[in-house]
């Protein structure tokens, strides 16, 4: 059995409201809902939150547990990794279920499709992982572009090799995560709540499938990403 989480705070600093704000026609937070009910793999969606008003909007799009987020883990301070814990354990109480699989969905990331939730879960359950992240292919390198300073302000390359890179194609593969999905064998994550473990697989995703809505600028860019996707024809999406 699989467990889908979705865990949306009240609070957003970036963009005020913006779990619910209206994107192309649906409350941002029901295309995740929608997303994972398409997959047609979860006997459960359960969405966390410590606003009443998410929860309400998404019981109303089709989640089937509804979990009140205890304040503590809803601050700007906190970590996600604690709320998708809670989540789970509360999921479970309330179906009275044991879930062997647990993904989670950023509502930000309203851009993937239901086929890169299934390929996440298989990639999971085919390399016998401990859990899955996903990321598209990285848009600066370290090792060629992606530069810091130092105390003095002087620049370098963040990530040196014994070799000078003359192109970016002859550097490392690097992936920017995107916080999209995130896949947990249950009994690892209720035992070590982590991002990475020792074996975590990832799923790579294009980048027009990759944007988090952080900022108004990345709401502007979501909506016409997904205006341009409803409306491409096949030969266009390949091409995309």
């Amino acid at each position: 059995m699989y467990l889908c989480t979705i865990c949306a705070r009240g609070g957003s600093k970036g963009v005020p409201g913006k779990n619910i704000r209206p994107l192309m026609g649906l409350p941002l937070i029901a295309h995740s809902i929608h997303q994972a009910r398409a997959t047609g793999v979860f006997s459960a969606i359960a969405v966390s939150s410590d606003s009443e008003e998410i929860l309400a909007i998404s019981k109303a799009h089709g989640a089937d547990l509804i979990i009140k987020r205890p304040a503590e883990m809803a601050t700007d301070e906190a970590g996600k990794m604690p709320a998708i814990a809670h989540a789970v354990k509360t999921a479970e109480a309330l179906s009275g279920q044991r879930y062997e699989i647990c993904v989670d969905l950023s509502a930000t990331a309203p851009l993937r499709l239901p086929e890169d939730i299934t390929a996440s879960i298989a990639l999971l359950k085919s390399t016998a992982s401990k859990n899955v992240i996903t990321g598209s292919p990285s848009h600066c390198s370290p090792y060629f572009s992606l530069v810091e300073t130092d105390k003095n302000g002087r620049v370098h390359i963040s990530k040196q090799l014994p070799h000078n890179i003359l192109r970016r194609q002859d550097s490392p593969l690097c992936y920017d995560m995107n916080g999209s999905i995130y896949v947990w064998q249950r009994d690892v994550l209720l035992a070590d709540p982590q991002v990475f473990y020792d074996d975590t697989r990832i799923h790579i995703m294009p980048r027009e499938r990759s944007l988090d809505i952080d900022e108004e600028i990345d709401f502007a860019l979501v909506e016409f990403l997904m205006q341009r996707r409803d409306t491409a024809s096949p030969l266009d999406v390949v091409n995309f």
